[in-house]
């Protein structure tokens, strides 16, 4: 005996509709991730991250140890004129964030940021690592 399977073609179409954003072109809406370089340069780390369109006082920057978190928040700017409609909008607005660690501890007392053009340049300077010394036992 054969199996029949009854297949609805609206089926597929309808599946998730109501569950997730959809852009025009079908894929979910996801917010960007920061994008940046990290290099190593002798007893410090430079690092570069794009953060177009937030300002500079949006942006957190937080060194705990070899762990560093960056989030910032890009605020929606409503300027609509009369008679003015949008048909597509795509640039994101919101929070992002990203934290990632390091082969070595931060000096924080020593770390500098700069913000330019959209470019977050961070400089970290290693901790200085401690001398180990052998103590006597009396």
């Amino acid at each position: 005996m054969a199996n029949i399977t009854r297949i609805d073609p609206f089926d597929d179409l309808f599946r998730g509709f109501f569950v997730r954003p959809v852009d025009f072109d079908g894929a979910p809406v996801q917010p960007p991730s920061i994008k940046m370089d990290v290099k190593e340069q002798g007893n410090s780390y430079l690092i570069h991250a794009d953060l177009p369109g937030v300002k500079k006082e949006d942006i957190h920057v937080v060194v705990d140890g070899n762990q560093v978190s960056l989030s910032a928040e890009v605020k929606q700017e409503k300027e609509t004129k009369e008679g003015e409609r949008v048909l597509r909008s795509e640039r994101y607005f919101g929070k992002i964030s990203r934290s990632f660690q390091l082969g070595q501890d931060i000096d924080d007392s020593k770390a500098v940021a700069k913000f330019n053009d959209g470019v977050l340049e961070l400089s970290l300077p290693k901790r200085a690592e401690s001398s180990s010394r052998r103590l006597s036992i009396s």
